[in-house]
């Protein structure tokens, strides 16, 4: 279920259906990261509208994964989510956050404080550049 709202949220953007099948692998949540990272998930009335998922090494956070169903959009979801990753992050010793991002996520996370960190490979398509950011906690 959660790793279904991930590929709506990411189709959002205007992908294919190949574009977004290339994506499942690295968007699908496991019981293994469900172990291995901090996860919150946002409900409203009983529905699942968004999950957020973050990883520590040291004193650097990861974001893993920022999902919002795409009816929850502008919603303050996102916000939400990303407020209680940086909050998770900082209370297991993350003094920064390092942000994979969708190039149509970029303004959101811009928003939230994050800094341009130049480019990563990406996970799912190969060959494929995407922004990085950083956001000090």
């Amino acid at each position: 279920m959660l790793t279904e709202l991930c590929l709506r949220s990411k189709a959002v953007w205007g992908y294919n259906a190949e574009f977004i099948e290339a994506c499942r692998k690295e968007l699908t949540l496991t019981p293994e990261l469900v172990r291995d990272s901090q996860i919150q998930i946002a409900e409203e009335e009983g529905v699942v509208v968004g999950v957020a998922q973050v990883t520590v090494h040291a004193d650097v956070a990861i974001l893993d994964k920022l999902f919002v169903e795409p009816t929850r959009l502008a919603s303050g979801t996102g916000r939400g989510l990303f407020e209680w990753a940086t909050d998770a992050a900082r209370d297991l010793g993350a003094r920064t956050m390092q942000i994979e991002s969708d190039p149509g996520a970029v303004a959101f996370y811009r928003r939230m404080g994050a800094v341009d960190d130049g480019v990563a490979r990406s996970a799912s398509i190969p060959g494929r550049l995407i922004p990085r950011l950083k956001l000090a906690l």
